[in-house]
């Protein structure tokens, strides 16, 4: 990176995390205090086999083991080297209590992260600090500009594909992975969408499992997406849909629910009626298919009539990998250094 800090690591990244997992306070204490917190955490959640991270955190933590593969030196809400270069970028992420709690004179980068719907986030836009507001998709950006102007970008967080590495030649013994991930309404759309979808399955003689969003072990996600011949994805929208991307980096086909209509009733109050959005943004016809419930059945037939001929992992490991996220990154970052 032109202009940056070199250290014996690499050139400097300074990021600060604020949320559930990992809290940003300075000094010693406030790093005890945070790692303390991060791991009893954990340790709770993964001893109720419950999902241990949120999604903010996650893309963070893909956000840094991207940087690190770089050969970036990465820095994690270090506040007192940033007071020592105040005119050196920071990146900001995760929920909005960031805002409140770093409250530094470096440019700023933020993302992965909330920093806010459109009204809250105009006065962070405005904000002569904040150099670059990060959505992880283009519909998500367009939702924003209207409010934060040419300060937005979409940028996705990368998916680790040797972790998620090619599952194709796996034992399957299961057909499907239905993926709940409805949000909204759930009173009407369970019996509209997930029984329609799984009774239909079952009619067919399809095996599958169904798993629902924040209320599984990581684990158990993985070892059944393996598993599975295809997954078949429901969520009204997505800004990027990490579960999906990981699930396409392991190479099985992805069947998914794309009406195109932002849902999202806090959203709606900023964004106009004909307002298009994705469940999949990141997503082309080596991944699988999209369907509406009015094309579900015609849909999945050819779909699983054509189910050897997708390549997902084609796709994620040209438009989703780690390299690419951390290069794109860090040419926002470097952008906001100061001239040496």
């Amino acid at each position: 990176m032109k202009n940056a800090i070199h250290t014996r690591r690499g050139p400097l990244v300074l990021l600060f995390y604020d949320g559930l997992e990992v809290v940003a306070r300075p000094g010693i204490s406030g790093a005890l205090y945070s790692q303390g917190r991060r791991v009893a955490r954990y340790l709770y959640r993964n001893l109720r086999r419950a999902q241990v991270w949120t999604g903010f955190y996650a893309a963070f933590r893909l956000l840094h083991l991207s940087l690190l593969r770089s050969g970036c030196d990465v820095r994690v809400n270090d506040f007192a080297l940033a007071l020592r270069h105040p005119t050196y970028p920071i990146g900001m992420a995760g929920y909005p209590s960031v805002l409140d709690h770093v409250s530094l004179p470096n440019p700023v980068i933020f993302g992965p992260g909330d920093y806010g719907l459109p009204d809250r986030a105009r006065f962070v836009a405005e904000d002569p600090r904040f150099r670059k507001l990060i959505q992880p998709s283009e519909w998500a950006v367009e939702f924003y500009r209207p409010s934060c102007g040419d300060k937005m970008m979409a940028m996705p967080v990368g998916i680790d594909t040797d972790r998620w590495h090619d599952s194709a030649q796996t034992t399957k013994d299961l057909d499907v992975l239905v993926y709940d991930k409805i949000r909204w309404h759930r009173e009407r759309e369970v019996p509209r969408v997930l029984e329609r979808v799984t009774e239909h399955l079952r009619r067919n003689g399809r095996s599958f499992e169904t798993l629902r969003y924040g209320e599984h072990h990581h684990a158990t996600f993985a070892s059944l997406m393996r598993r599975s011949r295809a997954m078949l994805f429901l969520c009204e929208h997505e800004t990027q849909g990490i579960a999906c991307n990981e699930t396409m980096s392991s190479n099985v086909p992805v069947l998914a629910w794309d009406e195109g209509a932002l849902v999202d009733p806090m959203f709606r109050k900023f964004a106009p009626p004909d307002f298009r959005v994705s469940s999949v943004p990141y997503f082309d016809g080596r991944c699988g298919e999209r369907f509406t419930m009015d094309t579900f059945e015609t849909t999945l037939a050819r779909f699983w009539s054509n189910l050897g001929s997708y390549h997902p992992r084609e796709y994620v490991l040209e438009n989703l990998s780690l390299e690419k996220s951390a290069r794109t990154y860090l040419a926002a970052y470097s952008s906001l250094m100061p001239e040496r």
